[in-house]
């Protein structure tokens, strides 16, 4: 059982920006700590220049908290200096988006304790859910480690492992997120009394997980059809898939790999049927379940034909963007 005392007595300042931290934050709320201040990432423009805000910046102002949006927290030295004086006994860090300096890391007594999407030494770095799916994993989970000022290479205080096998980046996020801040929860009292338990990484078992840019949404068929539908399900909430048809952009949002032999080169259309289609790649056929037209609603594959009239041997191509 937690230490309700230890609860009511922290005060932890809270570093994040998509929805998976929103989550955390939400159970360190629920959980009776003191939170003087939300860092996130700048407001970001959407559609019509209309400005969008984090997740973790609404969670902050539906709960009264107060919000610092830094473009550097390196380079700000007031944000620095409102940390001094905040004085937090802890900072929690989940998927923030930034590397923070040595000035921060050494300000709370209790470290800087980040919440982070793989199973160290695995996956460090910036996309480890995505990679995870591209990679074909059956299990990955969060870690909880007391941060230094490499990536992701602090100690480890706790884990817990999820199954993720054939589920999409929307889904492996929420898994992990009420997983991760169940267990940031369980694990913050023994940091707080002493004793947590800290492990050392083996660097020799890292592997590491690249920034994600938007080029990579671009479909290559010449790739397997179990590789292609991996990174429809890697890349559904950003940059998404997509390919390119008479001209017109393609976005696709859900696939299946059949299991038969491409027939023609890859990224040619074949088994055109009344509701679904496939697509030929490097190794096998890709059969398209849901996807997006430029200028058009996402939709089925069904639906999709019934208005826009697919032949065998019509092709998707990449091109520049």
């Amino acid at each position: 059982m937690k230490n309700r005392m230890v609860n009511k007595e922290m005060k932890i300042v809270f570093m994040g920006t998509p929805e998976l931290a929103a989550v955390t934050l939400k159970k360190l709320i629920d959980d009776g700590y003191e939170i003087p201040l939300v860092i996130t990432q700048p407001d970001r423009k959407g559609n019509r220049n209309k400005i969008i805000f984090s997740p973790v910046k609404l969670m902050a102002l539906e709960n009264g908290i107060d919000v610092e949006q830094p473009v550097s927290i390196r380079r700000d030295e007031s944000l620095i200096k409102k940390l001094h004086q905040i004085s937090p006994d802890m900072i929690v860090v989940a998927a923030f988006g930034q590397i923070l300096p040595e000035s921060v890391l050494e300000i709370p007594p209790l470290g800087c304790i980040n919440v982070h999407g793989s199973l160290l030494p695995e996956l460090r770095g910036a996309s480890p859910m995505q990679t995870a799916i591209l990679e074909g994993k059956d299990k990955t989970g969060v870690t909880i480690m007391r941060m230094d000022t490499g990536m992701d290479t602090g100690d480890m205080i706790s884990r817990v492992e999820c199954d993720i096998l054939g589920k999409d980046i929307i889904e492996v996020s929420d898994i992990l997120a009420e997983e991760g801040a169940n267990l940031l929860s369980d694990t913050i009292p023994s940091i707080a009394d002493g004793s947590a338990v800290y492990e050392k990484q083996d660097d020799s078992k890292a592997t590491y997980a690249r920034m994600i840019n938007k080029k990579d949404g671009m479909t290559d068929f010449s790739e397997s059809a179990i590789m292609v539908e991996r990174k429809i399900r890697a890349y559904l909430e950003w940059p998404n898939c997509y390919s390119y048809l008479d001209g017109k952009q393609v976005k696709f949002y859900k696939a299946d790999v059949q299991d038969t032999a491409a027939d023609g080169k890859p990224g040619t259309i074949t088994d055109v049927e009344k509701n679904s289609y496939s697509v030929n790649c490097g190794e096998g056929k890709i059969r398209i379940i849901e996807q997006q037209l430029q200028g058009k609603k996402r939709m089925s594959a069904g639906d999709f034909m019934r208005g826009y009239k697919l032949s065998h041997g019509d092709s998707f191509e990449m091109k520049e963007d």
